[in-house]
Parts: structure tokens; C-alpha cells; sequence
């Protein structure tokens, strides 16, 4: 495939949208090639679907396992319809996370197993991957802080979970920006938004010139 396809990741409150709305203009005025900024879970209508009723706060009977099988299926889908497209036609794909998520989310906050989730992932992807991530950090406390001080209420299911839950999943991202360090660059998401998407930018542009006008 001849683009580029880079994942954001980070705990609930990281600021990874808001940082993403910064970043897309700078990489636009900086690239010849189409910049797609997408999600997970979501990105195209099939997907958008089977995220709703994964988030749907009114789910509180769903097993962990029907979770992380439901996360497998909207990304195989937006794979199927947004990814690749994209990615054939030489275009920069900005994913608000992507495998990444599920295994810290899944595998370690709902304890069904790191192994096992990244398992059904490999066949949902069929090892589509990210060339970069950037794995925005910032302690549970402060992300549940943020989220109470922006929003009355939590948005959805896993930002209802409790203080444990959220520890698992920063360790679990932690553990894997230390597994998989060609591929994972942690930046500290306690920085202002703009100086996180600053940061994330140099790293951009650092690893692939080829596609920027510097």
C-alpha cells in the first residue's frame, strides 16, 4: 500500500481528539498527499452501528467477551471500508485508535487476557497495522478529571468503570509502548493540548519526510 497510516492511543481524558484536530491542518498544509482522520470504535456506517451498541451505557448486562468480539467486528469493517481504500490510494490515515485499544481495554481492563484479545484482532486486521503510534499519557486520575470537568455525566460504558479498571489499562498501554518500541512513541498528554500536537507533529514528520513538505 503506498500511504501512511499512524494510530493515536491513550486512556479515557488523554485528549487525543482535541490534540488530532490540531495535528490535521499542520500535516494538511504540510503534505501533497489527502489527510483521512477516522476512529475506533466507528468509522463507517456498519461500524458506527456496532459502536453504539458496544458504548450504549444501558449494555450493563454485556459479557467482556461480547465486548472485545464486537470491537474485532467494527474494526475488520472499517478496515474493509475506510483503511485500506485509503491506504491503496496513497492517502495519510489518522486513526483515534485502533488494536492498540482493545488489548489494553479489553485484555487487561476487562481481564479477558492480552494474548487472547490481540488473538482475535490478528484475524479481524489480518495484520494491517499502524507503521506509527502515538501513545498520548496520562495518569487515570487526571483522564477522569478531565472528563468530569467537560461532561455532567460519563459518555459511555468503559469511562463508567472503576479506579482499577483504568489502572490496568494504563499499565497495559505502558507495557506495550515498551514491547513494541519501533512502532510506539509515548508522548505526556499532562502538556497542553498544542504542545502534545507539536510534539506528535515532529515525531510525524521525523520518521516519514518522504510525505511531508518541510
Amino acid at each position: 500500500m503506498n500511504g501512511l497510516f499512524i494510530s493515536f492511543e491513550g486512556p479515557d481524558g488523554a485528549g487525543k481528539s482535541s490534540m488530532l484536530q490540531q495535528l490535521v491542518p499542520v500535516l494538511e498544509a504540510h503534505s501533497d498527499h489527502s489527510v483521512v482522520l477516522t476512529r475506533e470504535p466507528g468509522g463507517s456506517p456498519i461500524a458506527e452501528q456496532i459502536r453504539h451498541v458496544i458504548l450504549d451505557s444501558n449494555n450493563t448486562d454485556m459479557a467482556a467477551s461480547t465486548e472485545a468480539l464486537l470491537y474485532a467486528a467494527a474494526r475488520a469493517q472499517h478496515l474493509h471500508d475506510v483503511i485500506r481504500p485509503a491506504l491503496r490510494q496513497g492517502k495519510i490515515v489518522l486513526s483515534d485508535r485502533y488494536v492498540d485499544s482493545s488489548i489494553a481495554y479489553q485484555g487487561a481492563g476487562r481481564e479477558l487476557g492480552t494474548d487472547a484479545v490481540a488473538a482475535i484482532n490478528r484475524f479481524a486486521t489480518n495484520g494491517t497495522m499502524p507503521q506509527l503510534t502515538v501513545y498520548v499519557d496520562v495518569p487515570p486520575a487526571v483522564g477522569i478529571a478531565r472528563i468530569q470537568h467537560y461532561r455532567a455525566q460519563p459518555e459511555d460504558r468503559l469511562e463508567e468503570a472503576g479506579a482499577a479498571f483504568h489502572d490496568r489499562v494504563r499499565a497495559a498501554y505502558q507495557a506495550l509502548a515498551h514491547q513494541e518500541q519501533q512502532r510506539i512513541v509515548t508522548v505526556d498528554g499532562t502538556q497542553p493540548i498544542q504542545t502534545v500536537a507539536d510534539q506528535a507533529w515532529a515525531i510525524i514528520q521525523q520518521r516519514f519526510p518522504a510525505f511531508f513538505n518541510i
